[in-house]
């Protein structure tokens, strides 16, 4: 579950999100890093609304070209912050969805969305909302010490944060359903055996990693990998038609840019492209 509706606020809720987020640009990445350690990087709607924002910005940014999405200390993300909310009786008809549609599922859909390649570096325990942020992202670098934890049924609520719509399109209905119906944590070797993982590091390694794949992903053609990122996201919702449509539009689209005409003059002239994002 996302924030609770009709609740009263704590004192620690009122505390400015930028004080819990670190974010930096640095050759084309974008570094956006949790920072509530002592919480395991739970979310707060404000600490929320603010990575949503930085994802938008990254997105329309041309000087971003990948984004790095990852925590300080033992946890990547541990869901929403619950404790931060009391709620005050229960809620009206359509506020627990309301807020689910304003607050999880926009941060869900603002990494899908997002025009830019987004990895995930899941540092520790990745839970609820936060394992499904991780899952969004276009690609996942995890320690070895992570888990992940489809930690909703051992709350008594039903999985949210878009969970039921990233999980099956990764490993299928049923093993999704193993997930969450037992709640147990997964650690990051058998996520990255159900292909929810790309790769495991070493815990030392992982910063270095993210560094080195961020890197080729600055160095790549930006509007190539948006398009191919649309095409990739949209191929499960769609049929073949469809499909073989958008395909055509897209490369329509990509001829025009000039790291497309870089790729082809490059070959042709046999040489290393050098990319611009442009």
């Amino acid at each position: 579950m996302s924030d609770s509706p009709r609740a009263s606020v704590s004192p620690e809720a009122a505390i400015p999100a930028d004080s819990w987020i670190q974010h930096a640009t640095d050759n084309q990445v974008a570094h956006i890093t949790l920072n509530r350690p002592e919480t395991l990087n739970a979310l707060t709607p404000g600490l929320r609304e603010r990575l949503i924002a930085l994802l938008a910005d990254a997105s329309a940014d041309p000087d971003v070209r990948a984004v790095v999405l990852t925590g300080t200390g033992r946890g990547f993300c541990a869901g929403a912050d619950l404790r931060t909310a009391a709620p005050a009786g229960p809620p009206a008809p359509g506020d627990v969805a309301r807020v689910l549609r304003r607050g999880a599922q926009r941060l869900i859909a603002a990494v899908l969305d997002c025009e830019k390649p987004v990895i995930a570096a899941v540092n520790g325990t990745a839970a609820g909302l936060g394992a499904h942020l991780a899952f969004a992202c276009d690609l996942v670098l995890a320690a070895r010490s992570a888990r992940f934890i489809e930690v909703f049924v051992r709350r008594g609520l039903v999985p949210d944060a878009g969970g039921a719509y990233l999980l099956p399109r990764l490993v299928g209905p049923q093993r999704t359903k193993e997930l969450m119906f037992f709640g147990d944590a997964l650690t990051a070797a058998g996520a990255e055996r159900l292909g929810l993982v790309n790769r495991v590091v070493p815990d030392e390694d992982l910063a270095r990693t993210a560094h080195e794949w961020s890197a080729r992903l600055a160095a790549a053609p930006t509007r190539a990998l948006a398009l191919t990122k649309q095409l990739v996201n949209a191929s499960l919702d769609t049929d073949r038609a469809a499909a073989f449509a958008a395909e055509a539009t897209a490369q329509e689209l990509n001829m025009a840019t000039e790291d497309a005409r870089e790729g082809l003059t490059a070959f042709a002239t046999r040489r290393e492209p050098e990319f611009r994002g442009r």
